[in-house]
C-alpha cells in the first residue's frame, strides 16, 4: 500500500462511528456461570490453549475462582 492509499483510507476509518454493545437490563452473573468458567479454564489448559507466559495469571485466577466457589459451597 502506498502513502496516497494510506492517506485515503485513514480518514474513512477514523470517521466510522464506534458503537458500544447495548447493555442488557437485568444481566447477572451467578454461581453456575462461575462454575462454568472454572470448567472452561480447566479444559482450555488441558488442551494447551494458553502460552507459557500466561500460565501464572491463569493459574492464579483459577485458584481464586476455585477458593471463592468453595467458600460459597460451605455457606449453602
Amino acid at each position: 500500500m502506498n502513502e496516497e492509499q494510506m492517506t485515503q483510507t485513514a480518514p474513512e476509518a477514523a470517521a466510522a462511528p464506534t458503537q458500544a454493545a447495548p447493555e442488557k437490563e437485568g444481566t447477572e452473573l451467578n454461581i453456575g456461570d462461575l462454575q462454568s468458567l472454572k470448567a472452561i479454564i480447566d479444559i482450555a489448559s488441558q488442551r494447551g490453549a494458553f502460552k507459557a507466559t500466561e500460565l501464572e495469571a491463569v493459574g492464579k485466577t483459577y485458584n481464586r475462582l476455585n477458593k471463592f466457589l468453595e467458600e460459597v459451597a460451605k455457606g449453602q
